[in-house]
């Protein structure tokens, strides 16, 4: 349940900033964020420590490799869909949410490897201290 909470919280993060709807942050800042600068220099801040955190989890625990490797499932299994007449990629709207979820799934993954590893393997990992 952690790996599914983990993802779902990048993924709210991921829509929060864009999605193709009308109720998400960057369309806000385009119509209302000169109105309501503070508020907007505030949200993006927020977005922007929660990326960071997000981004610097996945980063020490899949690295680079491991995240284009999910990222390459995800868009081999787009593709096989497709082959199969099961989606059609025709639609940007819908091809903004697979996106989404592609990278909700790499940072969900990130943040929770530690604990797939501890369970698969009974080792616990631990960050380097420096002295």
């Amino acid at each position: 349940m952690g790996i599914l909470t983990r993802w779902m919280g990048a993924f709210v993060l991921l829509a929060a900033t864009f999605n193709p709807t009308q109720y998400n942050y960057i369309m806000w800042l385009q119509t209302y964020g000169a109105q309501n600068l503070s508020i907007a220099v505030l949200v993006g801040l927020v977005l922007a420590v929660a990326y960071i955190v997000f981004l610097r989890a996945t980063l020490r625990s899949i690295g680079p490799l491991g995240m284009g490797l999910i990222l390459g499932i995800f868009a081999a299994a787009v593709w096989v869909l497709h082959d199969f007449g099961v989606l059609a990629l025709d639609n940007q709207n819908l091809n903004v949410w697979l996106a989404l979820f592609a990278l909700s799934a790499v940072l969900g993954i990130g943040l929770g490897w530690s604990h797939v590893r501890r369970a698969l393997s009974g080792q616990t990992d631990v960050d380097d201290i420096d002295d």
